[in-house]
């Protein structure tokens, strides 16, 4: 049971640990609150019920006092009509216990022919000066509270004195006080339950303003953790400031490195394809295909490795609308010749969760291919898909051509694989979208579009 436990609290917010330990801790002192009062005031009322026997015990003993026998004493005026009604649950009993006494008796007439038991054999203990208090089931089966003492007249007379009467009024008046106490109780947990939520609410305050902080980082909305923070917290948001800064830092070194790398490798491969051009025999072809060949996985290899850089970056948003549109345009310039129709449909606000640079490239090489292959019309729509988690939107890019079939379709994505040499480019392009998508936890799958071409469906995460 106690790695179940110990996983449930884990699981838990810090709220909820909180409100769960403070209410488990609020009911524990309560309840022990609660019993500790409902026993300290059950010996008081025993103690107050008590006395009040002790004052008619006493009487009685008053009237022991004088020089005449125990029957014929005036014993049991005590002022009290119940010690006269019959099986009340009020008795007095005096019993002589010295041996001369011979066990004689005098009885309350509530008696009514009955004996009251003496305590010593119920187990009761005797107290200072031998007087002792029990409960016990009277005669009618109710249950009675007793208290006893033995008086030493002198001259060799002994009188067990016991008086009795019902509990029920100290129950009743212990029950009356526990539902006093636990209304009272009650009232005050819950009040200490909702003050122990506006605590946590109020101290958990920081936490949600620096949770609020790092996302509007992530969503690009600011570029670094800003606010004033309790002093307990301010060195975790001071702490996320300099990882952000650490994380552009290594970013930027990263595009560095990558771009000195492109042009370090780019122009000895183009003074290879320069020389093999100045010459025509096989030895210059077998150079120079081969230096295409390098130069490309180069430009394969650097775009991923500057995509792999930047993928993660936090803080990153681009508007699709602008950047798509701007890809829109250029392709009609392009393709004007051809008289190609381009549609554009994006859902308004949407906004992609990564470089505008890594988006151009993914939507630009699919809108590319579309507008090769397509007969007349090349359609683009961009949405954001309903109750994602975590939310995602998805680019389809339609055309009108001849389409794939379903193996073609899975060969297109792989790399270097080239399914017409009729048209031109290196046969990386939807590889490298496929790579890239998957950098950003997307992927690009191929399918059949409504007017019989490809469909290209690109899912990419969204703010």
């Amino acid at each position: 049971m106690a790695p179940v436990s110990a996983g449930f609290f884990e699981r838990r917010s810090i709220a909820a640990r909180l409100l769960i330990f403070g209410a488990l801790w609020t009911v524990l002192v309560l309840l022990l609150g609660g019993l500790a009062l409902s026993q300290v005031y059950r010996r008081t009322s025993e103690r107050a019920f008590d006395e009040r026997l002790q004052v008619y015990l006493t009487d009685i003993v008053a009237d022991l006092a004088g020089p005449e026998p125990l029957d014929d004493k005036a014993l049991g005026t005590l002022g009290e009509p119940r010690f006269d009604l019959p099986l009340s649950g009020w008795y007095w009993q005096v019993t002589r216990v010295d041996p001369e006494g011979k066990g004689e008796m005098r009885a309350s007439k509530s008696l009514f022919g009955s004996r009251l038991p003496p305590l010593a054999e119920l187990g009761a203990p005797a107290r200072e000066g031998g007087a002792r208090e029990a409960y016990y089931d009277g005669v009618d089966g109710r249950r009675l509270r007793a208290v006893e003492r033995v008086i030493d007249l002198g001259e060799g007379e002994r009188y067990l004195v016991a008086v009795a009467a019902p509990a029920d009024a100290i129950e009743a008046d212990i029950r009356s006080f526990e539902f006093v106490v636990a209304a009272t109780f009650l009232t005050l947990a819950l009040v200490l339950g909702l003050t122990t939520l506006l605590q946590v609410r109020y101290g958990l305050r920081p936490l949600v303003r620096l949770r609020r902080a790092v996302g509007a980082v992530r969503l690009g909305e600011a570029e670094r953790i800003a606010g004033t923070f309790p002093h307990d917290i301010a060195p975790l948001a001071g702490e996320l400031n300099l990882l952000i800064d650490s994380n552009r830092e290594i970013l930027e070194r990263a595009r560095t490195q990558v771009g000195n790398l492109a042009h370090a490798l780019k122009t000895p491969l183009s003074v290879i394809l320069n020389e093999a051009d100045v010459r025509d025999d096989a030895l210059a072809a077998k150079v120079r295909e081969q230096a295409l060949v390098m130069r490309d996985q180069v430009n394969y290899y650097l775009e991923r490795a500057r995509a792999a850089a930047l993928a993660g970056t936090l803080g990153t948003v681009t508007e699709v609308e602008p950047a798509v549109a701007g890809l829109v345009r250029a392709l009609e310039r392009i393709y004007e010749r051809r008289g190609l129709s381009l549609a554009l449909d994006v859902e308004p606000g949407l906004r992609f969760r990564g470089e505008r640079q890594d988006l151009e490239d993914m939507v630009g090489n699919l809108a590319d291919n579309a507008c090769k292959w397509a007969a007349g019309r090349v359609r683009i729509g961009a949405s954001a898909v309903p109750d994602s988690e975590p939310p995602v939107m998805l680019i389809v890019v339609d055309d009108d051509g001849p389409g794939l079939g379903e193996a073609e379709r899975q060969a297109a994505v792989q790399r270097g694989r080239r399914l017409d040499e009729s048209k031109p480019g290196s046969g990386l392009g939807l590889a490298i979208v496929s790579e890239l998508a998957g950098l950003y936890g997307g992927a690009l799958e191929l399918g059949v579009a409504s007017e019989g071409g490809l469909r290209a469906s690109l899912r990419l995460p969204r703010v």
